[in-house]
């Protein structure tokens, strides 16, 4: 559930690649026990994660970024929202933040581009807890599929009708756990005339030719994993879970929460905090 307390303060903004980039920095009040990066998918942004944000900030320094193309980042046509380029900027930003192995923490395709800049970058992590992630074939939903497919037609609807059919699209995305105020907070960032463009460019950019040297890689995964996931995701089967947990080396746990779809951080963040904070607390 979304509450007040979702809602980020100003970000600060960094320009990386071209693209300016909205971030965020919550810190503990006394000494912080380690870095989290916290990696958003599609079509969110970092707002998904602000109620884990503000737990684990109580003892850790947590750093949220929209990907360019969502939230409040740059949506201009001029910045590449492809997987490649989104990896490539996490690294820079990991560097610009000046982390060393920090904790990081991805749902959906924010799990490929944290892979991509781990495997593709050299950016190192303490370990690496995966939510729902996109990365094995097959993925996206047939609605996503849809619109990938006919880009240049849905970008034209109108507003009203984008609007309609983008707040069934993320309605879709949980078991009816979602209520009507959390789809309209997922749903504000695409619904002005900027926000309707780069929602269906972004779908437009997503392709597996960016994941499937991702999963070529996955046995070179350099820390220990954990893996997250609605047992009642309606996007990407748990069934996904299993199979990427045989990929990674290493014991990589799988966390089901029953019950729960593809938005776990908002349909059910308590659970999602303490599958987190267990895993922080464990040996490394």
């Amino acid at each position: 559930m979304m509450t007040q307390r979702n809602s980020p303060p100003e970000p600060s903004l960094v320009t990386v690649d071209g693209a300016e980039i909205a971030t965020w920095v919550l810190e503990p009040d006394g000494p912080a026990a380690g870095e989290v990066v916290l990696c958003h998918g599609t079509p969110w942004s970092s707002q998904i994660w602000w109620t884990a944000a503000h737990d684990l900030s109580q003892d850790f320094r947590v750093f949220l970024w929209d990907m360019p193309g969502y939230g409040a980042s740059e949506k201009s046509a001029r910045v590449s929202v492809d997987l490649a380029s989104q990896g490539r900027r996490l690294a820079q930003l990991v560097h610009g933040w000046g982390l060393v192995r920090p904790h990081l923490v991805a749902h959906d395709v924010g799990g490929a581009v944290a892979l991509r800049a781990h495997l593709m970058h050299g950016i190192d992590y303490a370990d690496l807890f995966l939510w729902d992630v996109v990365t094995l074939d097959p993925w996206g939903s047939p609605f996503f599929r849809l619109v990938s497919d006919n880009t240049e037609v849905f970008a034209q609807l109108p507003p009203a009708l984008h609007a309609a059919l983008l707040k069934e699209y993320i309605a879709g995305s949980s078991r009816g756990l979602l209520s009507a105020r959390d789809i309209d907070v997922l749903a504000r960032p695409w619904l002005d005339g900027a926000g309707q463009a780069a929602f269906y460019r972004q779908i437009a950019a997503l392709e597996t030719a960016d994941t499937r040297p991702i999963v070529a890689r996955l046995g070179e995964v350099r820390c220990r994993t954990r893996i997250g996931w609605g047992s009642a995701d309606p996007w990407i089967p748990c069934a996904q879970a299993y199979e990427l947990q045989a990929r990674l080396p290493g014991p990589a746990e799988v966390v089901e929460l029953a019950g729960i779809g593809h938005l776990a951080p908002v349909e059910c963040p308590s659970g999602v905090i303490t599958a987190i904070r267990t895993w922080l607390a464990a040996p490394g």
